[in-house]
């Protein structure tokens, strides 16, 4: 008698790998961030040139996170190529080494809308960040940070 064995007509999709992530040390505080999909940034101190710092990483998160989730409503609404800036800023408070606030500022040409249309818009982009921009969230929750040690004896 023939061994049958059951298998699903199609497989369920497998969940993308997680991104790892990792900052390799490359000199005298200077460091090179890197993720498994091939990505790099020079991270460095204030005034070297060609390196971010690890603040304005933060804040360049902020606000790429502000643009990506605010990019489909926006495409929806000005078509594919619309042109956007998001600036952020804020000052370091070196004696706590916190940023009590940071400022960001959504440059786009709204021209085309009419006042209704503009102000629905914006209410729909604000909805979005506020909604799906993990960054914008988690620094305005807080967030707990672990630090652990693999020591080589």
């Amino acid at each position: 008698m023939a061994e049958h064995t059951a298998t699903p007509a199609t497989a369920a999709p497998s969940a993308p790998e997680p991104t790892t992530l990792w900052v390799e040390r490359t000199g005298t505080r200077a460091y090179t961030g890197r993720s498994s999909r091939g990505a790099e940034v020079l991270i460095g101190s204030q005034g070297v040139p060609g390196v971010f710092t690890p603040g304005e990483l933060l804040k360049i998160a902020l606000a790429a996170c502000s643009g990506l989730s605010a990019d489909f409503p926006l495409s929806r609404k000005l078509g594919d190529n619309f042109d956007a800036t998001i600036r952020v800023s804020g000052d370091a408070d070196r004696e706590n080494e916190v940023y009590p606030q940071l400022d960001e500022v959504f440059e786009l040409d709204l021209s085309e809308l009419d006042d209704e249309a503009r102000e629905r818009l914006l209410v729909t982009v604000q909805r979005a960040i506020d909604k799906v921009c993990t960054v914008g969230r988690t620094l305005k929750a807080g967030s707990k940070v672990t630090l652990s040690f693999d020591i080589e004896a």
